[in-house]
């Protein structure tokens, strides 16, 4: 900004182009709309006019590129038409002949400078074709420098100006036209200049970048040469995309070009970048031209994630690929729908980079049929990571060390797994490319275990803190479309996985507080799921070291049984079926809290034990034969927690917890049809503080009627 009022800084009258870029840069950075847009018409004046002797375009065009992408608006199309004319030239006809050097001015240089030699390629051959960026000279003239530039602001002045009225040459009334007439009319012709000057730029953008790919098959004599080949044929390949986007005349042209450039390109990892603007292209354009690309699909997602998940940079714009393209994935093209797999790799890799990035792919990857299997892949995330370790190094071992393993031998170390008899199958299946959703995950059992060495792996460790968010939002999706059927197989899944998952303590921690979560919201979506799969419901939760291995999930179904195992929610819950749930739980809360020797006593989760009193009292209100049980239980209940063996290994608080909830449950149950009520309201009105929280207190209503059957000074509901 400008330190006084009274300075103001304008590009108005300034004509020295170095000097112009100078203000302007400052008057740009201003920010203010009226700024660029007066920098944006005057910069066009001055290249409208023959600079001066010793002026030079050079410095402008970056003003200009700045212009574009602050203020677009700010050229009129006079201006634009201007601007298309003189790219046109910059591209296609700068010197081929290097520049003179710069004389030093000291006492001994020479007055008698050298010709100038022509242009060379990369790989140091003579230039027999015009002038582009990857020609290579010791010195070079204005007018290549305006080529060099021209290109590297064409992209956004194509995407900015080229599709404004877009017609080509013949369009007028030609929508019939042959395609083979479409592609002659298309063709190069000595009377280029003739045409509008949108037409004209993108003709010579074209033959620019055909000269570019052709340019990348030389071989370079310098390493910084070969990199500057890739990123000019990404650039390239992109500058034809959005050519044919704007003239529909160029894809019968381009499509050969490109078919041939993946041929020649596919096989080498090195290029695998080029890869994604060939396939964008396709996407956008084999329709039009009638042509089948499912083998250039086929590649990139087969090969390219399988061999390169560990590119960084690739990875990103692999993902951010799928993201421009997420309607890929809900077509029925096999090739992407089979291939999702693979993108996990590129996950597991480089999990917090790309994150984000998944968060927004994720949903496009799920459906009905994939949502089993891709469970499955977040679950194993840290696993494959560990697996993906072992490829990488195994693929670095000398030949002679990758000799397959004696399948008699046990493997000593996880790089010798990888090749034994015994383990192959298992790594294939988790490093696997395609969609497998008929193969058993339980095969991978013994591989967890093998890699448990990894699981302190800092790559993996990251990894392993990515999946809660994505498991949050996997069943977020889910929870959409999945009908009955999926849901009962998810929550069947989710209680078998719980056993199986890779030995990270942090890890496991918080996949279970989002399964547990979870698995309350899939049944209040579907509560009748608790009768459809009683079988494993009381499997899982009949099991008391399930309470110590996995207590939030144990807590959350055991409350789930409460609250749902109603005839209210499912009028095939019968009396029998209550009965069962009852003697499982009881069974379980009779375990924990039984008496033992002091040395023996074990510690539960104070939570699992009122969270098992309620359900049993809740149980108890729908089959009232179960009152008198339930109430003789709860009131031994006073002498668990009061016994020296109990109060060593739990704190006074847990303690009290209990034994509060305890006499609240019994003070209730003394009114069973109150306690029906409270327990069993009807289901537009359900709703308790265990819902929230399992740890939390009953509803209102039983402090109420506690405090009703027992006054006590000082105590206040709630």
């Amino acid at each position: 900004m400008s330190p006084c009022n009274d300075l103001i800084l304008s590009c108005d009258g300034i004509q020295d182009t170095k000097l112009l870029s100078l203000v302007s840069s400052v008057l740009l950075a201003q920010g203010s709309k009226a700024a660029v847009s007066a920098v944006g018409q005057h910069t066009v004046k001055v290249l409208e006019r023959r600079l001066p002797e010793g002026q030079s375009a050079q410095y402008l065009l970056p003003i200009l590129s700045n212009v574009i992408s602050l203020s677009p608006e700010s050229l009129t199309e006079e201006q634009t038409d201007v601007i298309s004319r003189k790219m046109a030239d910059w591209l296609r006809y700068a010197s081929i002949q290097q520049g003179v050097a710069q004389p030093s001015g000291g006492f001994f240089s020479n007055p008698r400078t050298r010709q100038p030699g022509p242009v060379t390629e990369v790989d140091g051959a003579i230039a027999t074709d015009f002038f582009t960026v990857l020609s290579v000279g010791q010195h070079y003239t204005q007018d290549q420098w305006l080529n060099v530039q021209a290109f590297s602001m064409l992209r956004s002045w194509l995407l900015c100006y080229g599709g404004e009225g877009l017609k080509t040459p013949d369009s007028g009334d030609g929508s019939e036209m042959d395609r083979s007439v479409v592609f002659v009319v298309s063709t190069p012709s000595t009377s280029s200049r003739l045409l509008p000057p949108k037409d004209r730029l993108r003709e010579k953008a074209f033959e620019y970048c055909q000269r570019l790919i052709e340019q990348s098959n030389r071989r370079p004599l310098r390493k910084d040469d070969g990199d500057l080949q890739k990123a000019c044929l990404i650039e390239a390949v992109t500058i034809m995309d959005i050519i044919c986007k704007q003239d529909s005349s160029y894809v019968y042209r381009a499509v050969s070009f490109l078919k041939i450039l993946h041929s020649r390109i596919s096989g080498d990892a090195s290029y695998a970048r080029a890869l994604l603007p060939i396939a964008q292209f396709f996407l956008n354009h084999s329709k039009t031209a009638a042509v089948d690309s499912d083998a250039i699909y086929r590649h990139l997602f087969t090969e390219i994630p399988a061999q390169l998940f560990h590119n960084p940079s690739l990875a990103f714009e692999f993902v951010q690929f799928c993201n421009d393209n997420t309607q890929l994935f809900t077509e029925t093209s096999s090739i992407f729908r089979q291939s999702f797999p693979n993108l996990f790799k590129f996950l597991a890799w480089n999990s917090p980079p790309l994150i984000s990035e998944f968060v927004d792919l994720l949903p496009f990857l799920l459906d009905a049929g994939t949502a089993v299997e891709i469970f499955h892949l977040l679950l194993d995330l840290p696993c494959l990571t560990a697996a993906l370790d072992i490829q990488l190094r195994s693929t670095a071992l000398p030949t002679s060390e990758r000799a397959a393993c004696d399948p008699a031998v046990k493997p000593a170390t996880c790089l010798e797994a990888f090749r034994h008899p015994l383990y192959k199958t298992m790594f294939q299946y988790l490093l696997r490319t395609r969609s497998a959703p008929e193969d058993a995950p339980e095969r991978l059992i013994p591989l967890r275990q093998l890699l448990g060495s990894l699981a302190s792996s800092p790559r993996v460790v990251q990894c392993a803190e990515t999946v809660p968010v994505l498991l949050e939002l996997f069943f977020r999706v889910v929870a959409e479309f999945a009908d009955g059927p999926l849901r009962n197989q998810l929550v069947v899944l989710l209680l078998q996985r719980s056993d199986q998952l890779y030995e990270i303590p942090a890890f496991k921690e918080e996949v279970f507080r989002v399964l547990s979560s979870q698995l309350v919201m899939l049944c209040s979506l579907c509560p009748a799921l608790i009768v459809e799969l009683s079988k494993e419901i009381l499997e899982f939760s009949g099991t008391v070291s399930n309470i110590q291995n996995k207590e939030a999930i144990f807590s959350h179904l055991v409350w789930a049984i409460g609250e749902y195992m109603s005839v209210s929610y499912d009028k095939r819950c019968t009396v029998e079926q209550i009965n069962r749930f009852f003697e499982t739980l009881e069974a379980v809360l009779f375990e924990i809290t039984q008496l033992r020797p002091l040395a023996s006593t074990p510690s539960y989760a104070p939570r699992a034990i009122c969270v098992l009193m309620a359900t049993l009292t809740k149980l108890a209100a729908r089959s009232q034969d179960l009152i008198p049980r339930v109430s003789m239980f709860l009131s031994k209940m006073r002498t668990f927690v009061q016994s020296p063996a109990v109060t060593s290994v739990y704190c006074e608080e847990d303690l009290e917890e209990i034994l509060i909830r305890a006499t609240e449950l019994m003070n209730l149950l003394k009114m069973p049809s109150v306690a029906q009520f409270v327990f069993t309201p009807p289901v537009d009105v359900a709703s308790t503080r265990f819902q929230r929280g399992v740890n939390d207190s009953l509803p209102f209503a039983l402090r109420i009627v506690t405090r009703l059957l027992e006054p006590a000074p000082g105590f206040v509901p709630g």
